[in-house]
């Protein structure tokens, strides 16, 4: 009988033990758990939160498109030269959703030699008869099509899927864009009103940074910090160069200046490139 008892006593606490295993196994499921859904709720209210910006941007972009069509139409070259850089800004800051739309994006942004001759319009097609040619005339047609293209895009933006995923991509993509061609002064090769699209690229990062930079904080702090301090410089930088509430025509900066804002740029991507660890726990 004594040893029914011990038996029975051992079969209790191995039951007791095994009992409270699961209970501190579940507890530290329930916890992973509910840590990912935290952090998928704070950054799903991120995502909602760049939609609304990228979105706000695309309704200007079409605000801003609309006036400098209209300027082209009717053939003011005066204006349509002072409304060009100022209403790309708005497309240059929300590149990461509109670029999505592949078929989009070359006819409104494509530069001379990225589409054949006879597919490229938008822009960049616009630009080069304002400041090659000095005229609208022959190009009503082109800012017809580009008004069709962006209102399009309009349309189409509400459908984007934005994930923390395509943020992290985007803000980086945005100043390798910068850092890998626009420094050389080819997207606005005509105009040279570069500068303003350096500025809206890294505005369009910067926005993705602060919105995803509360989770960065409690995962690397000292990452958050030199990402920040980066950015500060950058824009620095770019503040030596504005003029009239614009920028200077970049063909006036000279090599070291050109050479310290692609250097500054890039010493801003590497960290920045990081912040795909806000996502880890998800």
């Amino acid at each position: 009988m004594k040893l029914l008892k011990v038996s029975g006593s051992l079969l209790l606490s191995s039951s007791l033990l095994f009992g409270c295993a699961n209970s501190d196994e579940n507890s530290a499921k329930e916890t992973v758990k509910e840590t990912k859904n935290i952090t998928s709720d704070s950054l799903s209210g991120v995502t909602d939160e760049y939609r609304k910006y990228a979105i706000g941007e695309i309704e200007e972009f079409v605000k801003a498109t609309e006036a400098f069509t209209t300027a082209v139409k009717n053939g003011d070259v005066d204006n349509a030269k002072a409304l060009y850089a100022t209403s790309r800004v708005h497309y240059e800051r929300a590149e990461p959703i509109a670029e999505v739309f592949g078929d989009l994006d070359p006819k409104i942004d494509a530069r001379e030699g990225d589409v054949p001759e006879t597919e490229w319009g938008g822009y960049h097609r616009i630009e080069k008869g304002l400041w090659v040619e000095n005229t609208t005339t022959g190009y009503e047609q082109y800012a017809e099509q580009l008004m069709k293209d962006v209102n399009l895009l309009r349309a189409k933006v509400d459908t984007v899927e934005v994930t923390p995923d395509l943020l992290i991509t985007g803000a980086v993509d945005l100043l390798n864009e910068v850092s890998t061609s626009k420094v050389t002064g080819e997207e606005d090769r005509y105009s040279h009103t570069d500068l303003f699209d350096f500025a809206a690229n890294v505005e369009g990062a910067d926005k993705i940074f602060q919105l995803l930079n509360p989770a960065l904080k409690e995962k690397n702090k000292d990452l958050s910090t030199e990402i920040q301090t980066r950015f500060d410089a950058v824009f620095s930088l770019l503040n030596k160069h504005k003029i009239d509430g614009g920028y200077k025509v970049y063909t006036d900066l000279s090599e070291a200046e050109v050479k310290e804002l692609s250097q500054s740029i890039d010493a801003l991507a590497e960290p920045l490139s990081q912040i795909g660890i806000v996502t880890e726990a998800l």
